[in-house]
């Protein structure tokens, strides 16, 4: 077939000015001195690891590209398309084994800086690499191909632009990150984006390579399995990153049409100061401050509801209206809006203030009793022992004090007690309305005390670790109860384990960790 396509100028040519003019061993040389695991390429993967975290958490672009410059972990993906070239299914395994073994330190070494770090906030510079689109691919796709030429031809100071653009260690970081904060969106689209990167550096790497005349020796067969894994991953990857691209365009269009509405219903003499739209409600909440002559003020109801037949979709709009007197200009708008800006953190300060408060009466404690996370819009308060309260009185204490928190996570830790008593009448042995609350309110105490374990009376010793369907062929009304309940805790994230029989009418008992059940 070779002798074949000699008969063409293009294929001689390439053969001669391409493929003639690479040094193959001394190419594979370099690639398969760098592609390996050593103690330097760990020490350098925690380094570089450790750097971009910090720059992550401070928000700082300068350091995190310190951390791309001197990450070793393009050396093992390049070694891996290399590898895929030639069908060296050695250099493959080496290459695989030190690119796991870097991810997995880098995420465990940034994992650790975040968990002893007072910054566990995600900024700016964590959220852009937590959504990958088909943008991701296309520059990972570029820059791998300039790295491979690069490599291929001898310029390696190409590499440090590439190592740049790719950005391998800062995803890591980040999941990293969402280990130590238990962040799993995070965690999730940083990994995503971490394997988009380095899977489309290692598929171009394998084209680039075969293009310049590494695995000329391979089969036809094999040539066409290259190919077609090739293309077939490259449409796998960009289907969902497509997908994700058009919705980030999508939020784009919505905020440029809200805005659009806003301005064109409060007239050339409004404006609009401030637009949050939060996707992940439902329904979409948007949050707007409008500087506008009094004249030209608009009820909020009616905004929302044309807003909505606007996007086409359901929306809550949260407006804030600031008013210009009458005769007002730009520069009073101006002064109002420089006013409104300093007064944002003033006003922010005076909620958590009232919602400390709030939750503090709730709890019957003082506001010093009570922990505010400002970032993750949670609030935290241990309620001290009141008169004649019972679990569920705390309960409807934490709703109540939640339902009155509008966007805040309420948490109210109730007094240590006993868990209420479940009841079963008669020959019974599904849960009734008061039963089924007596099990949730165990649970939601449970969940406050950060007990995981509730021991539940007859439940048989091996359905504590199975699914309900893998109990006794022929449990007795006890163990009948015991399954009912056992089934609604673990919905309730609680895990249940056997506890001594106690009749019809019993009480679930804490098991904390590190405690045997009997």
């Amino acid at each position: 077939m070779q002798d074949r396509f000699e008969q063409i100028a293009l294929y001689r040519w390439w053969r001669r000015s391409v493929v003639g003019r690479v040094d193959h061993e001394s190419v594979m040389a370099r690639i398969t001195e760098d592609s390996g695991w050593s103690p330097r390429y760990a020490f350098m993967v925690m380094m570089s690891a450790g750097i971009a975290v910090l720059g992550l958490l401070l928000s700082s672009p300068a350091v995190v590209i310190g951390a791309m410059l001197i990450s070793p972990l393009m050396s093992p993906i390049l070694g891996l398309g290399f590898s895929l070239a030639l069908f060296d299914f050695s250099e493959m395994r080496r290459s695989l084994t030190a690119l796991a073994v870097g991810a997995v330190a880098a995420v465990i070494f940034t994992a650790l800086i975040v968990a002893l770090s007072p910054l566990q906030a995600p900024t700016s510079e964590i959220i852009a690499r937590t959504r990958p689109n088909l943008f991701d691919l296309a520059v990972a796709l570029f820059a791998a191909l300039a790295g491979t030429f690069a490599i291929i031809r001898g310029r390696g100071d190409t590499i440090v632009g590439v190592a740049i653009a790719t950005a391998l260690m800062p995803p890591l970081a980040v999941v990293g990150f969402g280990l130590a904060t238990w962040n799993m969106p995070v965690l999730g689209g940083a990994f995503a984006l971490f394997v988009t990167n380095f899977v489309t550096i290692a598929l171009s790497a394998t084209a680039m390579a075969r293009f310049y005349g590494f695995g000329h020796h391979l089969t036809s067969q094999q040539s066409w399995t290259q190919t077609f894994v090739l293309l077939f991953v490259f449409v796998a990857m960009a289907i969902p990153l497509g997908i994700s691209l058009k919705q980030i365009a999508g939020e784009a269009v919505t905020v440029n049409q809200t805005r659009s509405f806003l301005s064109e219903r409060f007239g050339a003499d409004a404006r609009v100061t401030q637009l949050d739209i939060d996707f992940d409600a439902d329904p979409v909440v948007v949050r707007a401050v409008v500087i506008t002559p009094r004249g030209r003020m608009q009820r909020t109801a009616a905004l929302q509801e044309d807003l909505t037949s606007r996007l086409g979709k359901p929306l809550r709009l949260r407006l804030d209206q600031v008013v210009l007197e009458p005769g007002a200009g730009a520069i009073e708008a101006q002064r109002e809006e420089i006013r409104q800006a300093g007064d944002a953190a003033a006003i922010e300060t005076q909620r958590i203030a009232a919602l400390s408060q709030m939750l503090a009466l709730t709890a019957g404690t003082t506001a010093d009793g009570v922990t505010v996370d400002r970032d993750h819009h949670r609030a935290m308060a241990d309620a001290v022992p009141l008169p004649g309260a019972s679990l569920a009185t705390y309960r409807v204490l934490e709703q109540r004090a939640a339902a009155q928190a509008d966007g805040w996570d309420v948490v109210l830790t109730p007094p240590q007690m006993a868990t209420p008593t479940i009841a079963f009448t008669g020959s019974a042995d599904t849960l009734d309305a008061p039963a089924r609350e007596a099990v949730l309110v165990s649970a939601w105490a449970a969940r406050r005390w950060n007990v995981r374990s509730l021991g539940v009376p007859g439940l048989p010793p091996a359905s504590s670790e199975q699914a309900p369907e893998e109990a006794p062929e022929k449990p007795t009304l006890v163990q009948r109860r015991a399954l009912a309940v056992a089934a609604l805790l673990r919905e309730n994230g609680i895990a249940p384990l056997p506890a001594p029989a106690a009749g019809s009418r019993f009480a679930l008992r804490r098991i904390d960790e590190g405690e045997t059940q009997p």
